[in-house]
């Protein structure tokens, strides 16, 4: 089987449907295929899924980095979800015929790219940082208004423009800055709760979260959604094939109900992994939007078909 890498880039945009469809044409015309593209008003974020070969993704990546610098202003960006740049994190993932550490070295070329020719700070995170494993709210602390008065010592880029001839670092003025990373599959999702007030959902996501003791792996933000009349959290579970997501989503269900709520909702953010599935009905995830949901094996069954022919 040929080597199949995914990118999931993270664009600060959400009010215009043209642009995301310019996006969709822009990467699949560099030879990649887009599994899945979403926006949401209220956390000012895009969020598309594609695939293909190593070298196609790369291209495609580098593309889309200078079409966020080029289209994005964050100076007028609003959004509830934290963000540091334009197109605010480019991770790849390894699916087929590649190891993490390939991913690694794909990331770490595009990120010196990115700072070179779109004069982008970048940092690396996940398995391409250095220690491997650096995380996404460390360096998204303050945002992009924050690190717009200056970048803390503590947070230098690991590449950045004028980095050679001793400058100091800073942000591009409209685009910000860039995390990339190299990780394993991911599951990004929302579960809409009802029935308690924004402290005690930030309560819950404090204890939730895998640094107030919850389950391995599991990121969570409290996120109130006015344009929608939504509350949420939305999740990060990482490496998300290792570990059992449905015994993770009873937890955040078992924690809602003992805090006299109730979960109303899951929305699924790109594609799911299989195991998500594998010990629950759909009915029980109250899976909103998404008629016929795809797993990831779907999708890549599917792509492979396609490339070998007829």
């Amino acid at each position: 089987m040929e080597p199949i890498l995914e990118a999931v880039p993270n664009l600060s945009m959400s009010e215009d449907p043209d642009l995301l469809d310019e996006v969709r044409v822009l990467v699949a015309s560099h030879g990649t295929t887009v599994l899945d593209a979403s926006s949401d008003p209220d956390h000012g974020r895009s969020v598309l899924t594609f695939v293909g070969a190593p070298a196609a993704v790369e291209r495609a990546a580098l593309a889309l980095s200078s079409f966020a610098v080029e289209r994005i202003d964050l100076r007028g960006h609003r959004g509830v979800h934290p963000r540091v740049g334009a197109l605010d994190v480019l991770p790849f993932v390894p699916l087929a015929g590649m190891t993490l550490d390939d991913a690694v070295a794909v990331a770490r070329r595009v990120g010196e790219t990115l700072a070179r020719t779109l004069d982008l700070p970048v940092w690396f995170y996940g398995a391409a940082s250095r220690p491997p494993g650096r995380g996404l709210a460390e360096l998204r602390a303050g945002g992009f208004e924050t690190l717009g008065e200056g970048i803390p010592p503590d947070r230098t880029p690991d590449h950045f423009p004028g980095q050679e001839a001793g400058k100091a670092p800073a942000i591009h003025p409209t685009a910000g800055g860039v995390l990339v990373g190299a990780r394993p599959v991911l599951l990004a999702w929302n579960v809409d709760v009802v029935g308690v007030t924004m402290p005690v959902l930030q309560q819950i996501a404090a204890v939730l979260r895998e640094s107030g003791g919850g389950p391995s792996g599991l990121r969570v933000l409290a996120l109130d959604l006015p344009r929608q009349g939504r509350r949420q959290l939305s999740m990060n579970l990482e490496d998300a094939c290792s570990r059992d997501p449905f015994a993770v989503f009873l937890a955040v269900e078992r924690a809602v109900t003992e805090a006299g709520g109730e979960v109303a909702a899951t929305e699924i953010i790109g594609i799911p992994p299989d195991n998500l599935f594998s010990r629950a009905a759909a009915d029980r995830l109250r899976l909103m939007g998404r008629p016929g949901l795809e797993t990831l094996a779907s999708h890549l069954f599917r792509y492979t078909a396609a490339r070998s022919g007829p």
